[in-house]
């Protein structure tokens, strides 16, 4: 960066320090992964992870926000106070297929490299353990409970099967839509039924039709949770789970507006009432903050990966993430490191068996790397690093 205080970039103590502790972190992730735990119950996996920063001499503060699996571990004390998320929780029957051990492990690696330099840079490291990322939204809780206050920049890598780095993500809605109708006996006396499931197979039909018109970057995707309980009862209730992505919130508000009508004609059109309820905050839009993504960009490439082109990184939306929610308020950057999946993308069983391949053990050591270096060349540059500053006062007399 143009405007070093030190003179020429050099990250030696910090990529010293975490490739010290490579089998460590390592171990960190296979151990992650081998006890898979769902949102909001991830209680072995924090203690896997505190366990090397409290070695080390972190600060720990567990059951942050009310939720009994988010942590703060903070070392240091200076002005620049750089935020680590760690992501831990697995996907139900199908494990960590979203790599959230690699998450977790590079994490902390990039956390024991800067603690190395704290003092030297005037930094504060905070580590943020996030549950709940995959359902749930356990980075919002934490950021509507003032747990990234003092954050001035937020971090964190996410594995993939190619490096991306100015990765976007689609803003997310989590609801559940229930149908009340009334139960008979299928043969005997179905006319005195009013088939709930049947306002959910109407209510897909509806969805489906409406994809067509949707607008660019507007998803909508769901299953069915309930669907009654036995062939000769006609089901007195029934429900889907639905997912509703888009390019930003306002998109967002525009499909779910759609989406309502769809799920109300279901109901009419059946006899049947039905209900709508929010089961985690929206999640928006990743908005990663162009600096730290050049900076990181510069210290990816300098290990030798090579990322997808800038132009390309817009065409390539990733899901959703609660990180998107964090970006919106904090200078942050969420980029996907690439592991080879033998083509399997994120959510397959392939990807979770990948997930602690040799691949995937680099991507951990290189993650934390990056994500080091990406703090360390921030924190000598002295735009770039009174610039979050000035933002974090601002932000702090806002909240004020």
């Amino acid at each position: 960066m143009a405007h070093s205080r030190t003179g020429e970039f050099s990250a030696t103590a910090s990529d010293t320090a975490i490739l010290a502790a490579s089998d460590e972190l390592v171990g960190l992730s296979h151990a992650i992964h081998a006890e898979p735990e769902l949102a909001f119950a991830e209680t072995r996996s924090v203690a896997k992870v505190l366990a090397p920063l409290t070695e080390r001499g972190f600060a720990v503060t567990t059951g942050v926000a009310g939720l009994p699996t988010a942590f703060r571990a903070v070392y240091g004390s200076g002005p620049l106070t750089v935020g680590l998320c760690a992501e831990y929780d697995a996907l139900p029957e199908i494990g960590h297929a979203c790599g959230h051990n690699i998450i977790a492990a590079s994490t902390v690696g990039a956390a024991i490299g800067l603690a190395e330099v704290a003092d030297e840079l005037g930094l504060t490291v905070v580590v943020l353990g996030t549950p709940a990322e995959e359902s749930g939204g356990g980075k919002v809780l934490m950021l509507e409970a003032g747990a990234f206050d003092d954050i001035a920049m937020a971090m964190m890598v996410h594995p993939g099967p190619t490096d991306i780095v100015d990765a976007r993500s689609l803003a997310l809605a989590d609801v559940a839509i229930t149908f009340h109708g009334r139960e008979a006996h299928a043969s005997a006396a179905p006319e005195s039924g009013r088939n709930a499931g049947d306002a959910v197979t109407l209510t897909q039909v509806a969805v489906g039709l409406l994809r067509q018109h949707l607008r660019p970057g507007q998803q909508l995707h769901g299953i069915v949770s309930d669907g009654g309980v036995a062939p000769n009862i006609v089901p007195g209730r029934a429900e889907l789970l639905y997912y509703l992505r888009a390019a930003d919130a306002a998109s967002l508000d525009d499909l779910m507006r759609r989406a309502k009508d769809c799920f109300a004609a279901g109901a009419l059109a059946t006899g049947c009432t039905h209900d709508i309820r929010t089961l985690a905050p929206t999640y928006t839009e990743l908005t990663p903050d162009p600096d730290l993504s050049a900076a990181y960009r510069a210290q990816i490439t300098g290990l030798g990966r090579v990322p997808i082109a800038p132009e390309l990184e817009v065409l390539r939306p990733l899901g959703s993430t609660d990180m998107g929610n964090v970006t919106n308020v904090i200078p942050g950057i969420h980029p996907v490191i690439g592991i080879d999946a033998g083509g399997a993308v994120t959510h397959q069983p392939d990807f979770a068996a990948a997930a602690v391949n040799a691949s995937a053990d680099r991507a951990v050591l290189d993650g934390a790397l990056a994500l080091a270096r990406t703090a360390v060349a921030t924190a000598r540059d002295e735009v770039h690093r009174d610039r979050l500053l000035q933002r974090l006062v601002e932000r702090q007399e806002d909240i004020r």
